[in-house]
């Protein structure tokens, strides 16, 4: 199971938002090539990164980070505000080994199952983002009335097979990640699905890995607040023993 280590952008700084809220913001770091740097010294293969200002339909679009970070050696998932083609291409020609495609997924399907043909179903992951069951959009800020599992179905007859699933109700919290409705939602669509939002202990990472059907855990709030190491968040979800 993949550990991605998060690191979410908000006027070029680190930041976390407790249950996405603009408004309930911790600034980590003002230097994201730094934070990038330590994650790839304990070991991070892959880095989540999200734009939150493309999210939030603000103008920076944190593209030159991305470009930086991903000449550093890590793979980046990327994702925030990346609602037509032109934004997808942008963000794989910048560096991004895959993106992360959230409210045009639910409003444009075929942009997804396009970019699917186009760049390959590696390159490319959903985001289904929900609160109490339903879909969330718009950087969170809105619900459609629709399952996680439902559209994770469409996804996936569309070519998808990369999905994140992030219970915005835990996001940034530290409460628990919601494994039964993790391990449900890859069961029920037959996607590899990457959990996030609540993350808190390595017992968290242990259960999902367990499961064997999630394929990886966004990992912010935790490692920011030293609940435990990256390297130990690695060696539990690689099978082995870590305190």
């Amino acid at each position: 199971m993949i550990i991605y280590p998060a690191i979410d952008l908000r006027a070029g700084r680190v930041v976390r938002l407790k249950e996405g809220d603009p408004e309930r913001q911790t600034v980590f770091s003002d230097d994201p090539l730094a934070t990038a740097q330590a994650w790839i010294e304990q070991g991070a293969t892959w880095i989540h990164m999200v734009n939150l200002d493309g999210a939030f339909a603000a103008t920076n679009d944190n593209g030159r980070i991305l470009e930086v970070i991903a000449k550093l050696g890590v793979q980046v998932q990327f994702g925030g505000g990346l609602r037509q083609m032109a934004d997808i291409e942008r963000a794989l020609g910048q560096g991004a080994a895959r993106v992360v495609l959230g409210t045009v997924a639910i409003q444009q399907p075929e942009v997804v199952a396009e970019a699917v043909t186009r760049w390959g179903a590696d390159r490319v992951c959903v985001a289904l983002d929900a609160r109490d069951g339903k879909i969330t959009t718009h950087g969170w800020q809105q619900t459609a009335n629709l399952p996680p599992a439902m559209v994770g179905q469409d996804m996936a007859r569309r070519g998808v097979c990369h999905a994140l699933y992030t219970d915005v109700s835990r996001d940034g919290g530290l409460q628990g990640v919601n494994v039964a409705a993790t391990v449900a939602l890859a069961q029920e669509t037959g996607l590899r699905v990457i959990a996030s939002g609540g993350v808190s202990s390595l017992e968290d990472i242990r259960q999902l890995a367990a499961s064997g059907v999630v394929a990886g855990a966004v990992v912010g709030m935790a490692l920011y607040e030293k609940r435990f190491t990256l390297a130990a968040a690695l060696a539990v979800a690689g099978g082995e023993h870590a305190d």
